[in-house]
């Protein structure tokens, strides 16, 4: 099949993950990328010398990139040192009030019930099996599906049907349904957190992204050298399977001759011909004409008001005191709606925000004696093309996050360098999402099937990445990537009327 050319756009997760998983079927890959290197929002930056992850911090589901590898005869284990948190994260509200998670049930209930009583400990047992029954419903009709339908997915849950979308509450709010297991604000402020994971508010998102809660407790990792040297093993299993990649170009126009797309015109001019086209960037990139008029109907529009969030991140290389300091750590506003009202009704920065910290040094065995790698993290709106954020503005965001953490009993030295990244310089790196990180925000319970699937409304053209089903995160990504090769595949080998060519292990993400 190397005459079937196939040209992929972005070397973010779900763009590698195609280009490898087509090149070792055969077809002749050209990847092209307009950054430097591979990863896209799983990026690093340089600060003091030292890199850091300014992206994902955390990976989950391993097994969907276990499956992965093995679809090109190779393994996870070959190609990366995988180290498996057994605290999930550690939270503080003050300095005298901190709770950690850990990635043993009954060692978090137990934590959970020194922190807030034996009744918010049992209601954290029934929550846990509730996400665990979420996800067991969800998995194979929704996440697994190209593009899943409501009607397709009651129907099938078969003959029980209705029972099993009742267990999975698609008409209630995260934060009502969390309502049910947890009466300390603290504990819905924790496990609430879990819709910023897909950038939404827990007020408006559906109370199925309770199912995050199994995910995590299914096993959190962090990669060894950092989460970059995922997307830049990916990009060499890649290269090593036949795929060309260019790094540094620009697509300036998706063509489209005889109503399907024939390949794309770079920032040069040069025309690469092309049988598919897998555009893996934001949606919204094509939805406003970035890659030309021929391909702007392909893909559901998402109005500004629809984006997920965006975020002001620091990312620093200091000294830290007074607070003991996880992997994963989440400092918490003391009014978590008047945060997300800020965001997604006023496009403002919360005054009192939430902060989490990610210190990469952590979690090693051999915990930093000196300075260490940090990325701060504030939840901001995406309006990053629509306005621009002061200096002034960053500033006082800064006051206020040092403001919380001393609270809580961190200080982090400020004498040095630091690389802050504002909503507005995350548009510039993925441009017509107003710096939006996770594509459109799941808010109310038909928004996850209005997201677009692997194949666009352009034949020929197929979609990737965290804007498109099965949604935002890394293994999602991935998972979106696996989704559009098979597509690519099956839409290949039906046009040579021959049966649908599977996957090695077919579409099975276990």
């Amino acid at each position: 099949m190397r005459d079937h050319r196939v040209v992929i756009i972005g070397a973010g997760l779900g763009g590698l993950v195609a280009a490898m998983l087509l090149a070792h079927r055969g077809c002749a890959v050209t990847l092209v990328e307009t950054a430097p290197a591979p990863g896209g929002k799983m990026r690093e930056v340089l600060v003091d010398g030292a890199r850091i992850d300014a992206g994902p911090t955390v990976l989950t589901m391993r097994w969907v990139f276990e499956e992965i590898f093995a679809d090109v005869g190779t393994s996870l284990d070959a190609h990366l040192t995988l180290r498996r948190a057994e605290t999930l994260a550690r939270h503080a509200w003050s300095a005298s009030e901190r709770l950690d998670l850990f990635a043993d049930i009954a060692r978090s209930a137990d934590a959970i019930g020194d922190f807030a009583g034996a009744q918010e400990a049992a209601g954290y047992r029934a929550f846990t099996q509730r996400s665990r029954k979420m996800f067991e419903t969800l998995d194979k009709p929704f996440i697994r599906s190209q593009r899943p339908r409501l009607d397709q997915l009651v129907s099938s849950f078969g003959l029980f049907g209705l029972k099993d979308l009742s267990r999975i509450s698609p008409f209630t709010t995260l934060w009502k349904a969390l309502g049910e297991h947890f009466r300390d604000p603290r504990l819905l402020q924790l496990f609430g957190r879990y819709a910023t994971y897909c950038g939404s508010s827990p007020f408006l998102a559906p109370a199925t992204l309770m199912l995050v809660a199994h995910v995590e407790q299914d096993g959190v990792w962090f990669v060894e050298g950092g989460m970059h040297r995922l997307a830049r093993s990916l990009a060499a299993l890649a290269a090593a399977k036949g795929a060309t990649l260019r790094f540094g170009t620009a697509v300036r126009e998706i063509t489209v001759a005889q109503g399907r797309a024939s390949g794309v015109v770079l920032a040069d001019g040069t025309r690469i011909a092309a049988d598919a086209v897998i555009a893996n960037a934001d949606a919204a990139a094509l939805t406003a004409g970035l890659f030309g008029q021929g391909v702007a109907q392909a893909a559901p529009r998402i109005a500004p008001k629809d984006r997920s969030l965006s975020a002001v991140t620091f990312a620093l290389h200091a000294k830290t005191h007074g607070y003991p300091l996880e992997r994963h750590n989440v400092f918490f506003s003391d009014d978590y709606k008047a945060e997300f009202d800020a965001i997604f009704r006023r496009n403002a920065i919360p005054s009192d925000p939430t902060v989490y910290i990610c210190a990469q040094d952590r979690g090693t065995g051999a915990e930093p004696t000196g300075t260490e790698r940090l990325l701060c993290l504030i939840n901001a709106p995406a309006a990053g093309d629509a306005r621009s954020f002061s200096q002034a503005e960053l500033a006082r965001c800064e006051t206020r996050m040092s403001a919380l953490l001393a609270r809580c009993g961190l200080t982090i030295e400020r004498d040095t360098a630091q690389v802050i990244t504002d909503p507005a310089a995350f548009n510039q790196l993925f441009p017509a999402t107003g710096g939006a990180l996770y594509g459109p925000a799941s808010h109310g319970w038909q928004a996850s099937f209005h997201r677009a699937g692997s194949r666009s409304k352009v034949p020929g053209l197929y979609l990737a990445g965290g804007s498109v089903h099965p949604g935002p995160g890394v293994p999602m990504a991935a998972m979106s990537g696996r989704l559009a090769a098979a597509a690519v595949l099956a839409d290949r080998a039906s046009t040579a009327r021959s049966r649908p060519a599977a996957m090695p292990g077919g579409m099975s993400m276990r």
